[in-house]
């Protein structure tokens, strides 16, 4: 390994005080992200990814940790594992939202109708609910509908468009009654395009 080293032009110091740890850093921040998304697709119900992303989590987790243990006298080691992790936890959420996987229910509360928003979830076929309640001020008009989350952030500006002080509430929903076709939108994305260039 030294002479490996030497030959590429690493000092053993420059390897075990920067090297390894960029390498522990980066494992990190990919494990944890694959555990981010790993636990947005259980609690979204898919049975087929979420396993595969529980192996690749486990494996690049045990070589980190195994890094840690070969270098236990290096203290950037240890600031390396726990930067990778915080530097995961982030990215993770990020990819998360950019992939925007999954339904929500959003619920409304508003004390006059808003025609402007029926007709645009009319529009868009969008199923939804409207019933009369009572509030702390008197009469109010809830209503839920279950959207894409991908399109979360057009039908939020079209609520505020309607009514911008309209109260609501947004919930992740693990599953839909509907049918099969409906429920096969809702794979993610990354599979289908790359199912699309296998097939080129």
């Amino acid at each position: 390994m030294q002479e490996l080293l030497e030959s590429l032009g690493i000092s053993q110091s420059l390897f075990d005080y920067l090297v390894m740890p960029l390498f522990i850093f980066f494992a990190r921040v990919v494990d944890v992200s694959i555990n981010t998304l790993r636990i947005m697709f259980v609690l979204n119900g898919k049975k087929t990814v979420a396993p595969v992303l529980g192996f690749f989590e486990a494996l690049i987790w045990l070589i980190a940790i195994g890094q840690i243990f070969q270098n236990i006298n290096n203290p950037l080691s240890y600031i390396a594992y726990a930067g990778g992790y915080a530097m995961g936890t982030y990215v993770g959420m990020v990819i998360e939202e950019r992939l925007a996987l999954g339904r929500v229910l959003v619920r409304i509360i508003t004390p006059e109708p808003l025609p402007e928003l029926v007709e645009f979830m009319k529009e868009k076929e969008y199923r939804f609910t409207s019933v009369g309640a009572e509030g702390r001020f008197g009469k109010v008009i809830l209503m839920f509908t279950v959207i894409k989350r991908e399109r979360l952030k057009e039908f939020i500006g079209k609520l505020r468009e309607s009514n911008e002080k309209a109260f609501y509430t947004i919930e992740s929903v693990k599953r839909v009654s509907e049918d099969e076709v409906n429920v096969m939108e809702d794979r993610p994305r990354f599979t289908t395009r790359l199912r699309n260039l296998i097939r080129k």
